[in-house]
């Protein structure tokens, strides 16, 4: 055993206001030597080598600690009607066992969260968040209607398997009902007496799963299981790619977007269902913001320069001559393309393709081209593979 898998988890501690994950221990074992924390709960983020991370991802597979991803979970009578409240995309059509993309704003159309939303029964929903307090939001618009539900955080903890090899891993850890489960659909799965919820989601824009361990007191059990079964097959412990993220043109909550942003600037009309009957909080906003036209359009950009040594760490300015029309919030390199790519806003009249302007970065200068997003796979077949 390495001097890594041998180290302590207070090295990383921040004391009881951050909570561990149930896999925390595990991913420290297998080789993780930094965490954040995202959702009040550490997360990994450093492997070594997020190079080989991201190439680990596209040609084998990863397993990651996700469990910040907590759950919000809404039952009872009014479970349905408060969840289509909250969020702007038309659920009439959703089915058990099916999971949808779904933006959560508030009363001026500003992003609050862009969870995955899981239907586990007529009156059973998960929301399964980015990165802020949806949890309390929820809570207060309940309270506020006088709804007949339950919101809560249950225990439940997601981990995924993400890459081209996932499916055999997934279908030797468990069976092939759950390996052939079609895309955005999930599972309940007894493992052994352990409850988990298994769908064919991730965040990775590869083909993946994620799995949702419903008892916390299992987190070393499934992750050594799932170690045990994928390594002969590729497996590698791992961390979500923020190259592959980028390269997917994929969302951040807090970093490429934020509650001042609303679905139309992010170029994410489609989760925007004004005309399908659908009551939600925003809504009245949202049809005004559409028929005026946003101030502001998120787009790609490919930059000159060296190749970009980890991420930006700040919003970086763009500018037209000595004029600010934009600025970048999601910058890397990606060793499969040779380029400089990433995610910005600009003013509506320079988000065309191929328009050219200047990323002042920290301490230089590079010129700038907007491009297609994403920057690979624009169809998306991987994750729908």
């Amino acid at each position: 055993m390495s001097d890594i898998r041998e180290r302590d988890f207070k090295q990383f501690s921040f004391g009881t206001q951050i909570r561990k994950s149930p896999f925390s221990d595990a991913a420290l074992r297998w080789g993780a030597r930094g965490f954040s924390v995202y959702n009040h709960m550490y997360i990994p983020r450093d492997f070594g080598d997020p190079i080989q991370n991201f190439w680990n991802l596209v040609n084998d597979a990863i397993l990651c600690d996700v469990a910040v991803e907590r759950q919000v979970e809404i039952t009872g009578i009014d479970a349905a009607r408060l969840t289509q409240l909250i969020v702007c995309r038309d659920l009439s059509t959703c089915e058990v066992g099916q999971c949808k993309y779904v933006f959560i704003t508030d009363n001026d159309g500003g992003i609050i969260n862009d969870p995955i939303l899981l239907k586990l029964a007529e009156d059973r929903f998960w929301l399964s968040i980015a990165d802020s307090d949806v949890l309390l939001w929820v809570k207060g618009v309940a309270a506020a209607l006088k709804m007949r539900v339950r919101v809560s955080e249950p225990d439940v903890s997601p981990l995924q398997i993400q890459g081209p090899r996932s499916r055999e891993i997934i279908r030797k850890a468990f069976s092939g009902a759950v390996a052939e489960l079609n895309y955005y659909r999930f599972i309940n799965h007894d493992w052994n007496g352990v409850p988990l919820v298994i769908s064919r989601t991730g965040w990775s824009s590869e083909l993946g799963f994620e799995i949702f361990l419903c008892d916390s007191s299992k987190g070393d059990l499934l992750w050594e299981h799932l170690m045990e079964v994928g390594q002969p097959l590729g497996l590698h412990p791992g961390h979500t790619s923020s190259i592959r993220r980028i390269e997917g043109a994929m969302l951040s909550y807090q970093a490429d977007m934020t509650l001042d942003n609303n679905p139309f600037e992010m170029g994410m009309d489609r989760l925007v269902d004004l005309d399908k009957g659908c009551d939600f909080l925003g809504k009245a906003a949202l049809e005004k913001i559409q028929k005026s036209g946003v101030e502001r359009l998120h787009v790609g950009f490919e930059f000159e320069g060296p190749p970009l040594v980890g991420t930006n760490d700040s919003r970086w300015p763009i500018f037209l001559n000595d004029f600010q029309i934009g600025e970048v919030t999601s910058a890397i390199h990606s060793p499969r393309l040779n380029k400089n790519i990433a995610l910005g806003f600009v003013r509506p009249q320079y988000a065309s393709i191929g328009h050219e302007a200047c990323i002042h970065t920290n301490g230089s200068q590079a010129r700038c081209t907007v491009v297609p997003k994403p920057f690979y796979d624009p169809q998306k077949k991987i994750t729908r593979s």
